[in-house]
Protein backbone atom coordinates (compact mmCIF):
# COMPACT_ATOMS: atom_id res chain seq x y z
CA UNK A 1 0.00 0.00 0.00
CA UNK A 2 1.45 3.45 -1.04
CA UNK A 3 0.71 6.52 1.67
CA UNK A 4 1.17 9.95 1.76
CA UNK A 5 1.46 11.71 5.28
CA UNK A 6 0.92 15.21 5.13
CA UNK A 7 3.00 16.76 7.61
CA UNK A 8 4.10 20.35 8.70
CA UNK A 9 6.71 22.02 10.28
CA UNK A 10 5.24 24.62 13.12
CA UNK A 11 6.89 27.55 14.45
CA UNK A 12 9.37 26.07 17.03
CA UNK A 13 11.07 23.96 14.42
CA UNK A 14 8.70 20.66 15.27
CA UNK A 15 6.34 18.50 13.64
CA UNK A 16 2.62 19.20 14.02
CA UNK A 17 1.38 17.06 16.83
CA UNK A 18 -1.44 15.52 15.26
CA UNK A 19 0.98 14.99 11.89
CA UNK A 20 2.98 13.17 14.05
CA UNK A 21 0.38 11.08 15.06
CA UNK A 22 -0.64 10.43 11.25
CA UNK A 23 3.17 9.65 10.16
CA UNK A 24 3.06 6.88 12.95
CA UNK A 25 -0.20 5.84 11.72
CA UNK A 26 1.00 5.28 8.38
CA UNK A 27 4.38 3.51 10.11
CA UNK A 28 2.22 0.82 11.83
CA UNK A 29 0.34 -0.19 8.74
CA UNK A 30 1.98 -3.82 7.45
CA UNK A 31 3.75 -3.29 4.46
CA UNK A 32 3.16 0.07 3.59
CA UNK A 33 5.38 2.05 1.64
CA UNK A 34 5.04 5.98 3.33
CA UNK A 35 6.40 8.98 1.92
CA UNK A 36 6.03 12.62 3.35
CA UNK A 37 4.76 15.51 1.66
CA UNK A 38 5.05 19.08 2.82
CA UNK A 39 4.72 22.61 1.77
CA UNK A 40 7.31 25.50 3.38
CA UNK A 41 10.48 27.20 2.48
CA UNK A 42 13.33 25.86 1.85
CA UNK A 43 14.66 25.37 4.51
CA UNK A 44 11.99 22.87 5.94
CA UNK A 45 14.19 20.32 3.79
CA UNK A 46 16.23 19.64 6.65
CA UNK A 47 12.97 19.05 9.29
CA UNK A 48 11.97 16.62 6.54
CA UNK A 49 15.21 15.34 6.39
CA UNK A 50 15.37 13.96 9.64
CA UNK A 51 11.73 12.94 9.61
CA UNK A 52 12.89 10.31 6.68
CA UNK A 53 14.83 8.39 9.42
CA UNK A 54 11.99 6.76 11.01
CA UNK A 55 10.75 5.19 7.97
CA UNK A 56 9.45 7.07 5.02
CA UNK A 57 10.89 5.99 1.68
CA UNK A 58 11.10 10.03 0.59
CA UNK A 59 10.03 12.83 1.22
CA UNK A 60 8.46 15.40 -1.15
CA UNK A 61 8.46 20.01 -0.37
CA UNK A 62 6.22 22.29 -2.01
CA UNK A 63 8.42 24.81 -1.96
CA UNK A 64 7.84 28.04 -4.42
CA UNK A 65 7.36 31.92 -4.03
CA UNK A 66 3.90 31.55 -5.63
CA UNK A 67 2.96 29.06 -2.66
CA UNK A 68 3.58 31.84 -0.11
CA UNK A 69 0.95 33.10 1.90
CA UNK A 70 -1.84 30.76 1.25
CA UNK A 71 -4.60 30.30 3.27
CA UNK A 72 -6.58 26.69 3.35
CA UNK A 73 -7.79 26.64 0.16
CA UNK A 74 -4.93 27.91 -1.63
CA UNK A 75 -2.99 25.29 0.51
CA UNK A 76 -4.98 22.04 0.24
CA UNK A 77 -5.12 22.99 -4.03
CA UNK A 78 -1.11 22.69 -4.33
CA UNK A 79 -1.06 19.49 -1.84
CA UNK A 80 -3.71 17.66 -3.80
CA UNK A 81 -1.93 18.30 -7.01
CA UNK A 82 1.28 16.86 -5.97
CA UNK A 83 -1.13 14.27 -4.50
CA UNK A 84 -2.72 13.41 -7.55
CA UNK A 85 0.90 12.92 -9.08
CA UNK A 86 1.71 10.69 -5.93
CA UNK A 87 -0.76 8.48 -6.88
CA UNK A 88 -0.89 6.92 -2.89
CA UNK A 89 -4.03 4.86 -2.07
CA UNK A 90 -4.40 6.10 1.29
CA UNK A 91 -3.46 9.80 2.34
CA UNK A 92 -3.13 10.62 6.29
CA UNK A 93 -3.31 14.08 7.77
CA UNK A 94 -3.50 15.40 11.21
CA UNK A 95 -7.06 16.53 11.97
CA UNK A 96 -5.31 20.36 12.60
CA UNK A 97 -2.06 21.95 13.12
CA UNK A 98 -1.74 23.51 16.30
CA UNK A 99 -1.13 27.50 15.09
CA UNK A 100 -3.93 27.57 12.55
CA UNK A 101 -6.49 25.11 14.14
CA UNK A 102 -9.02 24.69 11.04
CA UNK A 103 -9.36 21.10 10.46
CA UNK A 104 -9.93 22.25 6.90
CA UNK A 105 -6.97 21.26 5.06
CA UNK A 106 -7.77 17.32 5.33
CA UNK A 107 -11.72 17.77 3.83
CA UNK A 108 -10.25 19.85 1.10
CA UNK A 109 -7.54 18.04 -0.19
CA UNK A 110 -9.79 15.10 -0.55
CA UNK A 111 -12.23 16.70 -2.74
CA UNK A 112 -9.74 19.07 -5.25
CA UNK A 113 -7.52 15.29 -5.00
CA UNK A 114 -10.51 13.47 -5.63
CA UNK A 115 -10.54 11.20 -2.29
CA UNK A 116 -13.26 9.57 -0.34
CA UNK A 117 -12.98 10.76 3.15
CA UNK A 118 -12.99 9.44 7.04
CA UNK A 119 -12.03 12.34 9.69
CA UNK A 120 -11.34 12.34 13.40
CA UNK A 121 -10.16 9.11 13.07
CA UNK A 122 -8.72 7.46 16.48
CA UNK A 123 -8.28 3.92 15.61
CA UNK A 124 -7.66 2.25 11.96
CA UNK A 125 -9.32 -1.17 12.32
CA UNK A 126 -8.92 -2.67 8.98
CA UNK A 127 -6.77 -1.74 5.64
CA UNK A 128 -7.90 -4.66 3.59
CA UNK A 129 -10.11 -3.58 0.67
CA UNK A 130 -11.74 -1.11 1.95
CA UNK A 131 -10.17 1.51 4.94
CA UNK A 132 -12.52 1.13 7.93
CA UNK A 133 -11.15 3.31 11.09
CA UNK A 134 -13.03 4.22 14.91
CA UNK A 135 -13.91 7.77 14.41
CA UNK A 136 -14.05 9.93 17.53
CA UNK A 137 -17.83 10.96 17.26
CA UNK A 138 -19.37 9.44 14.29
CA UNK A 139 -18.72 5.66 15.30
CA UNK A 140 -17.19 3.07 12.64
CA UNK A 141 -16.22 4.73 9.10
CA UNK A 142 -15.73 2.76 6.04
CA UNK A 143 -14.48 4.41 2.54
CA UNK A 144 -12.86 3.07 -0.50
CA UNK A 145 -9.73 3.14 -1.81
CA UNK A 146 -8.30 6.17 -2.79
CA UNK A 147 -8.96 7.72 0.69
CA UNK A 148 -8.03 10.20 2.78
CA UNK A 149 -8.06 10.14 6.91
CA UNK A 150 -7.39 12.68 9.35
CA UNK A 151 -6.39 11.47 12.77
CA UNK A 152 -6.61 12.59 16.41
CA UNK A 153 -3.61 12.30 18.57
CA UNK A 154 -3.89 8.61 18.54
CA UNK A 155 -0.40 7.43 19.42
CA UNK A 156 3.34 8.62 20.17
CA UNK A 157 5.82 9.29 16.81
CA UNK A 158 8.37 6.89 17.58
CA UNK A 159 12.43 7.82 17.83
CA UNK A 160 15.03 7.45 15.46
CA UNK A 161 17.08 4.00 15.74
CA UNK A 162 20.53 4.57 16.71
CA UNK A 163 21.67 3.23 12.93
CA UNK A 164 18.80 4.44 10.80
CA UNK A 165 19.85 6.78 7.88
CA UNK A 166 18.14 10.01 6.05
CA UNK A 167 16.91 9.00 3.10
CA UNK A 168 15.96 11.83 -0.02
CA UNK A 169 13.64 14.98 -0.09
CA UNK A 170 12.59 16.11 -3.24
CA UNK A 171 11.95 19.40 -4.01
CA UNK A 172 8.53 20.64 -6.36
CA UNK A 173 7.94 23.90 -7.86
CA UNK A 174 4.24 25.30 -9.20
CA UNK A 175 5.42 23.97 -12.59
CA UNK A 176 6.55 20.59 -11.60
CA UNK A 177 2.87 20.11 -10.19
CA UNK A 178 1.50 21.93 -13.22
CA UNK A 179 -0.46 24.42 -10.70
CA UNK A 180 -2.25 27.34 -11.70
CA UNK A 181 0.08 30.12 -10.19
CA UNK A 182 -3.48 32.46 -10.14
CA UNK A 183 -4.82 29.51 -7.25
CA UNK A 184 -1.49 29.21 -5.62
CA UNK A 185 -0.28 31.21 -2.44
CA UNK A 186 -1.83 34.72 -1.18
CA UNK A 187 -3.00 34.96 -5.17
CA UNK A 188 -5.36 32.12 -4.21
CA UNK A 189 -6.60 32.48 -1.50
CA UNK A 190 -9.82 34.08 -0.90
CA UNK A 191 -9.88 34.77 2.85
CA UNK A 192 -7.42 37.45 3.95
CA UNK A 193 -6.49 38.71 7.40
CA UNK A 194 -7.59 42.04 8.05
CA UNK A 195 -6.36 43.04 11.27
CA UNK A 196 -5.22 41.58 14.50
CA UNK A 197 -5.55 41.99 17.94
CA UNK A 198 -4.10 40.75 21.34
CA UNK A 199 -6.72 38.02 22.78
CA UNK A 200 -8.62 38.64 26.03
CA UNK A 201 -11.15 36.53 25.58
CA UNK A 202 -12.06 34.41 28.25
CA UNK A 203 -10.51 36.61 30.95
CA UNK A 204 -12.77 36.90 34.24
CA UNK A 205 -12.40 38.59 37.55
CA UNK A 206 -10.99 36.35 40.04
CA UNK A 207 -12.32 36.19 43.36
CA UNK A 208 -10.04 34.19 46.27
CA UNK A 209 -11.84 31.82 48.33
CA UNK A 210 -11.38 28.97 51.29
CA UNK A 211 -11.04 25.64 50.37
CA UNK A 212 -14.63 24.92 52.59
CA UNK A 213 -16.64 27.27 50.28
CA UNK A 214 -15.77 24.74 47.27
CA UNK A 215 -19.75 23.04 47.56
CA UNK A 216 -21.21 26.22 48.26
CA UNK A 217 -19.51 28.19 45.12
CA UNK A 218 -20.50 24.62 42.97
CA UNK A 219 -23.97 25.06 43.65
CA UNK A 220 -24.03 29.29 43.36
CA UNK A 221 -22.92 28.85 39.85
CA UNK A 222 -25.96 25.64 38.85
CA UNK A 223 -27.97 28.36 39.55
CA UNK A 224 -27.09 30.72 36.67
CA UNK A 225 -27.33 30.31 33.56
CA UNK A 226 -24.58 28.64 31.40
CA UNK A 227 -22.15 31.35 29.99
CA UNK A 228 -22.42 31.50 26.17
CA UNK A 229 -20.00 33.58 23.38
CA UNK A 230 -21.82 36.64 23.48
CA UNK A 231 -22.41 37.97 19.73
CA UNK A 232 -21.93 41.53 19.30
CA UNK A 233 -24.59 43.46 18.84
CA UNK A 234 -24.85 45.06 15.67
CA UNK A 235 -27.44 48.14 14.52
CA UNK A 236 -25.93 48.95 10.90
CA UNK A 237 -26.83 47.55 7.12
CA UNK A 238 -27.50 43.75 7.61
CA UNK A 239 -26.44 40.63 5.16
CA UNK A 240 -29.15 39.57 2.35
CA UNK A 241 -30.01 35.91 2.27
CA UNK A 242 -27.78 34.08 5.00
CA UNK A 243 -27.99 30.23 5.34
CA UNK A 244 -26.90 28.06 8.54
CA UNK A 245 -26.36 24.63 8.47
CA UNK A 246 -27.97 23.27 11.65
CA UNK A 247 -29.11 25.51 14.22
CA UNK A 248 -26.70 26.25 16.48
CA UNK A 249 -25.27 28.82 15.03
CA UNK A 250 -28.55 30.77 14.59
CA UNK A 251 -28.22 33.55 17.71
CA UNK A 252 -24.78 34.50 16.11
CA UNK A 253 -26.41 34.43 12.72
CA UNK A 254 -29.07 37.00 13.66
CA UNK A 255 -26.45 39.42 14.52
CA UNK A 256 -25.55 40.38 10.82
CA UNK A 257 -28.66 39.81 8.77
CA UNK A 258 -33.01 39.75 9.24
CA UNK A 259 -32.95 37.00 6.13
CA UNK A 260 -31.97 33.69 7.47
CA UNK A 261 -32.59 30.21 6.40
CA UNK A 262 -32.11 27.36 8.78
CA UNK A 263 -31.28 24.13 6.72
CA UNK A 264 -31.58 20.68 8.79
CA UNK A 265 -29.07 18.10 8.86
CA UNK A 266 -30.60 14.80 9.97
CA UNK A 267 -30.69 13.35 6.81
CA UNK A 268 -27.51 14.97 5.74
CA UNK A 269 -25.48 13.22 8.31
CA UNK A 270 -25.79 9.60 7.28
CA UNK A 271 -25.83 10.58 3.23
CA UNK A 272 -22.51 13.15 3.25
CA UNK A 273 -21.34 12.90 -0.15
CA UNK A 274 -24.58 13.73 -1.77
CA UNK A 275 -25.82 16.15 0.80
CA UNK A 276 -22.65 17.94 -0.52
CA UNK A 277 -23.19 17.94 -4.17
CA UNK A 278 -26.96 18.83 -3.96
CA UNK A 279 -26.18 22.09 -1.04
CA UNK A 280 -23.63 23.19 -3.76
CA UNK A 281 -26.59 22.87 -6.49
CA UNK A 282 -28.69 25.32 -4.45
CA UNK A 283 -25.89 27.33 -3.59
CA UNK A 284 -25.48 28.07 -7.33
CA UNK A 285 -29.04 28.53 -7.75
CA UNK A 286 -29.92 30.81 -4.92
CA UNK A 287 -27.00 31.97 -4.33
CA UNK A 288 -27.15 33.99 -0.64
CA UNK A 289 -24.14 36.29 0.93
CA UNK A 290 -23.29 33.91 3.66
CA UNK A 291 -23.12 30.29 4.65
CA UNK A 292 -22.93 29.78 8.30
CA UNK A 293 -22.08 26.53 10.21
CA UNK A 294 -21.70 24.64 13.48
CA UNK A 295 -18.00 23.50 14.71
CA UNK A 296 -18.77 19.95 15.40
CA UNK A 297 -17.59 16.80 13.96
CA UNK A 298 -19.40 16.90 11.50
CA UNK A 299 -20.27 20.59 10.23
CA UNK A 300 -15.75 20.75 10.24
CA UNK A 301 -15.56 17.86 7.50
CA UNK A 302 -18.34 19.06 5.37
CA UNK A 303 -18.18 22.79 5.44
CA UNK A 304 -14.44 22.59 3.98
CA UNK A 305 -15.58 19.98 1.03
CA UNK A 306 -18.74 22.41 0.05
CA UNK A 307 -16.10 25.46 0.30
CA UNK A 308 -13.57 23.77 -2.01
CA UNK A 309 -16.25 22.34 -4.30
CA UNK A 310 -17.83 25.93 -4.60
CA UNK A 311 -14.03 27.61 -4.74
CA UNK A 312 -14.50 29.72 -2.09
CA UNK A 313 -13.32 31.29 1.56
CA UNK A 314 -14.27 29.63 4.85
CA UNK A 315 -13.13 30.94 8.28
CA UNK A 316 -12.86 28.59 10.86
CA UNK A 317 -14.17 28.36 14.25
CA UNK A 318 -15.27 32.15 14.15
CA UNK A 319 -16.28 33.83 17.68
CA UNK A 320 -17.74 36.83 16.65
CA UNK A 321 -19.38 38.10 13.12
CA UNK A 322 -19.28 42.01 11.78
CA UNK A 323 -21.17 43.02 8.47
CA UNK A 324 -21.08 46.46 6.41
CA UNK A 325 -24.46 45.17 4.02
CA UNK A 326 -22.35 43.35 1.74
CA UNK A 327 -18.64 42.14 3.40
CA UNK A 328 -18.94 39.95 6.38
CA UNK A 329 -15.80 40.50 8.83
CA UNK A 330 -15.28 37.19 10.90
CA UNK A 331 -13.34 37.30 13.96
CA UNK A 332 -11.35 34.22 15.10
CA UNK A 333 -8.48 33.16 17.37
CA UNK A 334 -5.16 32.42 15.85
CA UNK A 335 -1.84 31.27 17.00
CA UNK A 336 -2.98 29.11 19.78
CA UNK A 337 -5.54 31.47 21.12
CA UNK A 338 -2.72 34.17 21.87
CA UNK A 339 -4.12 36.71 18.92
CA UNK A 340 -7.69 37.21 17.58
CA UNK A 341 -7.68 37.71 13.93
CA UNK A 342 -10.19 39.56 11.75
CA UNK A 343 -10.84 38.25 8.64
CA UNK A 344 -12.38 38.77 5.20
CA UNK A 345 -13.36 36.58 2.69
CA UNK A 346 -13.05 38.14 -1.17
CA UNK A 347 -15.28 35.30 -3.08
CA UNK A 348 -19.02 34.29 -2.72
CA UNK A 349 -20.53 33.06 -0.49
CA UNK A 350 -18.83 33.83 2.61
CA UNK A 351 -18.92 30.72 4.51
CA UNK A 352 -17.58 30.57 8.50
CA UNK A 353 -17.99 27.43 10.82
CA UNK A 354 -19.22 29.40 14.64
CA UNK A 355 -17.86 28.29 17.64
CA UNK A 356 -20.62 26.14 19.64
CA UNK A 357 -19.70 23.90 22.44
CA UNK A 358 -21.45 21.24 21.43
CA UNK A 359 -19.44 18.40 23.51
CA UNK A 360 -20.55 19.46 26.50
CA UNK A 361 -23.14 17.66 28.16
CA UNK A 362 -22.22 17.80 31.82
CA UNK A 363 -23.62 19.90 34.31
CA UNK A 364 -20.23 20.23 36.09
CA UNK A 365 -16.79 19.08 34.96
CA UNK A 366 -13.93 18.42 37.30
CA UNK A 367 -10.88 18.54 35.04
CA UNK A 368 -7.43 17.27 36.38
CA UNK A 369 -3.68 18.73 35.09
CA UNK A 370 -0.42 17.21 36.00
CA UNK A 371 -0.44 18.80 39.29
CA UNK A 372 -3.36 16.94 40.55
CA UNK A 373 -1.81 13.15 39.86
CA UNK A 374 -1.67 12.70 43.66
CA UNK A 375 -5.03 13.62 44.43
CA UNK A 376 -6.44 12.03 41.03
CA UNK A 377 -8.81 8.90 43.12
CA UNK A 378 -9.91 11.64 45.92
CA UNK A 379 -11.14 13.49 42.56
CA UNK A 380 -12.89 10.93 41.46
CA UNK A 381 -14.24 9.73 44.54
CA UNK A 382 -15.73 12.86 44.79
CA UNK A 383 -17.34 13.12 41.48
CA UNK A 384 -18.65 9.54 42.21
CA UNK A 385 -20.56 10.65 45.53
CA UNK A 386 -21.97 13.97 43.92
CA UNK A 387 -23.55 11.40 41.24
CA UNK A 388 -24.71 9.40 43.73
CA UNK A 389 -26.86 12.22 44.78
CA UNK A 390 -28.88 11.90 41.59
CA UNK A 391 -28.49 15.70 40.84
CA UNK A 392 -26.48 17.25 38.91
CA UNK A 393 -24.34 15.01 36.16
CA UNK A 394 -21.24 15.44 37.10
CA UNK A 395 -18.00 14.09 34.51
CA UNK A 396 -14.72 14.25 35.03
CA UNK A 397 -12.00 15.72 32.06
CA UNK A 398 -8.04 16.27 32.06
CA UNK A 399 -5.40 19.08 30.05
CA UNK A 400 -3.06 17.72 27.62
CA UNK A 401 -0.19 17.50 30.21
CA UNK A 402 -2.35 14.66 32.55
CA UNK A 403 -3.33 12.89 28.87
CA UNK A 404 0.59 13.11 28.39
CA UNK A 405 1.76 11.77 31.61
CA UNK A 406 -0.84 8.88 31.18
CA UNK A 407 -3.25 9.94 34.27
CA UNK A 408 -6.02 9.86 31.60
CA UNK A 409 -6.83 8.79 27.91
CA UNK A 410 -7.35 11.11 25.34
CA UNK A 411 -10.85 11.10 25.25
CA UNK A 412 -10.80 13.06 28.69
CA UNK A 413 -8.88 15.97 27.47
CA UNK A 414 -9.91 19.37 27.02
CA UNK A 415 -8.52 22.11 24.85
CA UNK A 416 -7.31 23.01 21.54
CA UNK A 417 -6.09 19.40 20.58
CA UNK A 418 -8.72 17.86 22.97
CA UNK A 419 -12.75 18.54 23.14
CA UNK A 420 -14.64 21.73 23.40
CA UNK A 421 -16.50 21.61 26.76
CA UNK A 422 -19.69 24.31 27.96
CA UNK A 423 -20.28 23.03 31.56
CA UNK A 424 -22.53 25.48 33.96
CA UNK A 425 -19.77 24.79 36.17
CA UNK A 426 -15.75 24.16 35.60
CA UNK A 427 -13.68 23.14 37.90
CA UNK A 428 -9.75 23.00 37.43
CA UNK A 429 -7.51 21.40 39.49
CA UNK A 430 -3.77 21.64 39.37
CA UNK A 431 -4.07 22.19 35.86
CA UNK A 432 -1.60 25.44 34.88
CA UNK A 433 -3.51 27.66 32.38
CA UNK A 434 -2.01 27.37 29.57
CA UNK A 435 -3.93 28.66 26.14
CA UNK A 436 -4.36 25.29 24.84
CA UNK A 437 -6.39 24.23 27.42
CA UNK A 438 -8.37 27.68 27.89
CA UNK A 439 -9.61 27.55 24.72
CA UNK A 440 -11.48 24.48 25.21
CA UNK A 441 -13.34 25.40 28.48
CA UNK A 442 -13.57 29.31 28.34
CA UNK A 443 -17.29 29.08 27.34
CA UNK A 444 -18.12 27.50 30.69
CA UNK A 445 -20.44 29.25 33.11
CA UNK A 446 -18.84 29.40 36.56
CA UNK A 447 -14.98 28.90 36.39
CA UNK A 448 -13.39 27.60 39.48
CA UNK A 449 -9.56 26.96 39.94
CA UNK A 450 -7.92 24.92 42.68
CA UNK A 451 -3.75 25.95 42.13
CA UNK A 452 -1.08 25.76 44.98
CA UNK A 453 0.63 28.49 42.77
CA UNK A 454 -0.99 31.91 43.01
CA UNK A 455 0.56 32.95 39.80
CA UNK A 456 -1.09 30.35 37.80
CA UNK A 457 -2.60 31.88 34.61
CA UNK A 458 -5.77 29.93 35.39
CA UNK A 459 -6.98 31.89 37.94
CA UNK A 460 -7.56 34.94 35.03
CA UNK A 461 -9.76 33.21 33.67
CA UNK A 462 -11.67 31.75 36.53
CA UNK A 463 -14.58 33.20 38.80
CA UNK A 464 -12.79 31.45 41.90
CA UNK A 465 -9.93 30.77 43.01
CA UNK A 466 -8.80 28.30 45.96
CA UNK A 467 -4.95 28.65 46.54
CA UNK A 468 -4.29 25.28 48.37
CA UNK A 469 -3.40 21.69 47.08
CA UNK A 470 -5.59 19.10 45.51
CA UNK A 471 -5.53 16.77 48.64
CA UNK A 472 -6.19 19.52 51.28
CA UNK A 473 -9.19 20.61 49.21
CA UNK A 474 -10.94 17.00 48.38
CA UNK A 475 -9.41 14.83 51.28
CA UNK A 476 -11.56 16.63 53.66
Amino acid sequence: MRIVVCVKQTVSGEINPFDACAYEAALQIPNAEVTLLSMGPEKSKEFLLNLTRLGAKEAYLLCDRAFAGADTLATSYALSLAIKRLEPDLVICGRQTIDGDTGQTGPSVSVQAGLSLITNVMKIVCTDGKITCQTRTMGEQMAAYPALITVERINHLRLPNIRSKCTEVIVWNADDIGADEERCGLKGSPTKVMASFQNEDGKRKCKFVDASMLDTIIEEGLRKEKDRISPRKYDGAKLKKVWIVGDKCLEMAETISDDIRVFNRSEAETQAYDFAKEFVKRVREEEPSAILWDSDAWSKQMAPRVAALLQTGLCADCTALETDGENLYMYRPAFSGNIIAKIGCITRPQMATIRTATEGIADVICAMGKGAKGAKELVESYVDRKNAQNGPHWETACSRLAVDSEMFPYEKQVGMTGKTVSPAVYIAVGISGAVHHIAGMKQSGTVIAINLDKKAPIFDYADYGIVARAEEVFGC
